[in-house]
């Protein structure tokens, strides 16, 4: 059954995030086939017919995220102690290699006067995602991003992936995965709560260990 939002419930308005960037689908199937047959496809042949339009469907499915608003609530219980959403899975595509790195994202937040609904954490990792760029900023939008918009005491982010590009090819270090963290307010300039933060935020693998 639905029910009427609470008066003191506050809809964030659903507009495209800063880097979020429209696709054309024609033109860049168009540089799939041209690259293909650069890459010695035969003309004429399966691969060539379809495989451009698949291609591009599928990167556009890892660089698109759904529209949604990011619904924040009073802190009336006035809770001060970090609230953490943890092995938040996450897709993105590396800027280097236009090749997958995927993990779980560790997302922690020290509220201030207002709190966020818990799926908006993981509708934020969901949504910077999805696009092409390196970890490290992945990381460092998401805490900008959850700082601005609930002007809270403190944010982190820890993210835990594996990278094709190294386990995949180059060096093809199977197994291994990247850790990157970012910090702001208090889980950045206090110790303790820092030191906190990283301690519950440990990724599933390490935590198992």
């Amino acid at each position: 059954m639905l029910t009427a939002a609470h008066p003191d419930t506050v809809h964030q308005p659903a507009e495209p995030l800063p880097g979020a960037t429209a696709i054309d689908l024609g033109a860049a199937e168009r540089a799939a086939a041209a690259l293909l047959a650069a890459l010695g496809v035969p003309e004429g042949t399966e691969a060539a017919r379809r495989t451009p339009e698949r291609m591009v469907a599928g990167l556009a499915e890892l660089l698109t995220a759904p529209t949604w608003e990011f619904t924040t609530f009073p802190n009336h219980e006035g809770q001060h102690e970090l609230v953490l959403a943890r092995d938040v899975p996450f897709t993105s595509v590396c800027a280097h290699h236009l090749l997958p790195f995927t993990g779980c994202a560790q997302v922690g937040v020290l509220p201030g006067e207002r709190i966020a609904g818990l799926s908006k954490l993981a509708r934020t990792v969901e949504t910077f995602a999805a696009r092409m760029q390196v970890q490290e900023e992945l990381g460092q939008q998401i805490a900008a991003f959850l700082e601005q918009q609930l002007q809270c005491r403190g944010v982190g982010v820890v993210l835990s992936a594996e990278h094709m590009c190294m386990t995949r090819r180059g060096v093809r270090s199977l197994g291994s995965d990247t850790v990157t963290i970012a910090t702001r307010g208090q889980l950045h300039q206090d110790p303790a709560a820092r030191s906190e933060f990283l301690q519950l935020a440990m990724p599933r693998t390490r935590r198992a260990a």
